[in-house]
């Protein structure tokens, strides 16, 4: 009998690594559910690929002031209790606070619970990934360094199937990821670089299309690899689209974005600018972006073994 998978997805990074390990799932037959934030076409137009995608509220987003957190969370928990049942052989959670309602449902329905852990945590471990941990079956770690931070096992970085080749289009790909990022955009859009790829997200992108008609300027793409695989460096804030790089063996330049507080922080950017031999630029100026980039075209990425592998071997045996 095939086994039943609901993947909760929380958007952007989180949906970055759902999709890579539900890629695995799927091709080793695996029947795949998901759960997606309301309102993240996106995601679930990425994931609907592979199986139903069905909606629930997030409890709290970046920006979102934190005493908020408690009505979105017992909507998410109304939510989760119409939307989980014991149809499911395990229920893997991506990370985020989405995470947390359909979880507690998990728990008392039985249903077993697979915690998976950021790949940015170096210094302290997230807050749902501690809070889900006793209530899981696995937890799932990327780094050997996340073992001092929760008590779980390490797979690998989970990587993305890349759907294409690398190729050298010769520009500068910068993206602020799903929420955007302001500062490093204005800051690019002062130097002299002209062949730079630009990936808003949220931010408008008209004041970057006026001042640079020479790049290509877009906020959303469901093809985003294409723009990885083509480019020369990737610049870009802490997060997923680091991991996808190392895929596409393209030099990566980190610019952590100050305005996320309750997210990684520098200290966990210096470990991972180590894991992936990258460039780390604390302090986002004009030159400083430049000479990290011309640093960053003499470095090679290093080569890891796909955690999705390990990840599915270990749900397939639950």
């Amino acid at each position: 009998m095939r086994k039943k998978i609901l993947i909760v997805a929380a958007g952007g990074g989180h949906t970055g690594y759902g999709h890579s390990l539900s890629r695995r799932l799927h091709e080793k037959g695996v029947k795949l559910y998901f759960l997606v934030p309301k309102g993240d076409n996106l995601s679930a137009e990425r994931l609907g690929e592979m199986g139903p995608v069905r909606f629930l509220t997030k409890p709290l987003e970046p920006k979102t002031p934190s005493h908020m957190f408690f009505q979105g969370f017992i909507q998410a928990l109304c939510e989760s209790i119409k939307l989980i049942n014991q149809y499911y052989d395990a229920i893997v959670c991506m990370g985020s606070n989405f995470c947390i309602a359909p979880s507690i449902v998990a728990m008392l329905k039985r249903i077993p619970i697979v915690n998976v852990e950021s790949p940015v945590r170096f210094v302290k471990a997230s807050k749902t990934a501690r809070l889900l941990q006793p209530i899981s079956t696995v937890t799932a770690l990327h780094w050997p360094e996340q073992k001092r931070l929760l008590n779980g096992t390490v797979v690998g970085p989970m990587l993305p199937t890349p759907d294409t080749r690398p190729w050298d289009g010769g520009y500068i790909l910068v993206t602020g990821g799903s929420f955007g990022h302001k500062l490093l955009f204005d800051t690019i859009s002062q130097s002299d670089i002209e062949n730079v790829v630009l990936q808003t997200g949220p931010i408008a992108p008209a004041p970057y299309v006026e001042g640079h008609p020479e790049w290509e300027v877009f906020q959303y793409s469901t093809n985003f690899h294409e723009y990885i695989a083509g480019s020369r460096v990737v610049v870009t804030h802490y997060g997923s689209t680091i991991i996808e790089a190392l895929v596409y063996g393209k030099p990566v330049v980190i610019t952590p974005n100050p305005e996320w507080t309750r997210t990684a922080g520098m200290d966990d950017a210096r470990y991972m600018a180590k894991r992936v031999n990258a460039i780390l630029v604390p302090n986002i100026t004009v030159s400083n972006l430049v000479e990290a980039i011309r640093e960053a075209e003499k470095r090679k990425p290093p080569s890891y073994i796909n955690g999705c592998i390990k990840l599915a071997d270990i749900i397939l045996k639950l």
